[in-house]
């Protein structure tokens, strides 16, 4: 099943915000970008703080929270703000973190700095 948040920004390429399959969600890799696709203002926790806020509003379409998280990976443009981008994902998965993965990469789109994409289970 496919899943629309109305309260999160539209892809920006020919993909769902999120699929429903076997019991769970696979998410969309989220970028920092507001309500009209642009790109945000700011550093990289800005940035984090964003693309986890566009999480969480799909992952409420899906009727979902941030603990029905299983899977996490975290993409970033550079590894040396690996430890700004956990203190803002720590913010948000306090107890009981999900599996996760991060790596760093050449680019992202829109030339974001930091890109999630999550799996969760569904209830």
């Amino acid at each position: 099943m496919i899943i629309k948040a109305a309260n999160a920004p539209e892809p920006i390429g020919p993909y769902s915000h999120a699929v429903s399959a076997n019991g769970f969600v696979f998410l969309s890799g989220q970028i920092p970008v507001d309500e009209n696709g642009d790109l945000i203002d700011g550093g990289v926790e800005e940035q984090t703080e964003r693309a986890l806020k566009n999480i969480e509003a799909i992952l409420s379409a899906a009727g979902l929270g941030f603990g029905d998280v299983v899977k996490s990976c975290v993409f970033m443009k550079n590894m040396d703000d690996f430890s700004k981008i956990n203190e803002v994902y720590a913010r948000v998965f306090k107890e009981n973190p999900p599996a996760r993965s991060a790596v760093q990469v050449a680019a992202l789109p829109k030339g974001s700095l930091v890109e999630i994409e999550v799996v969760a289970a569904a209830r």
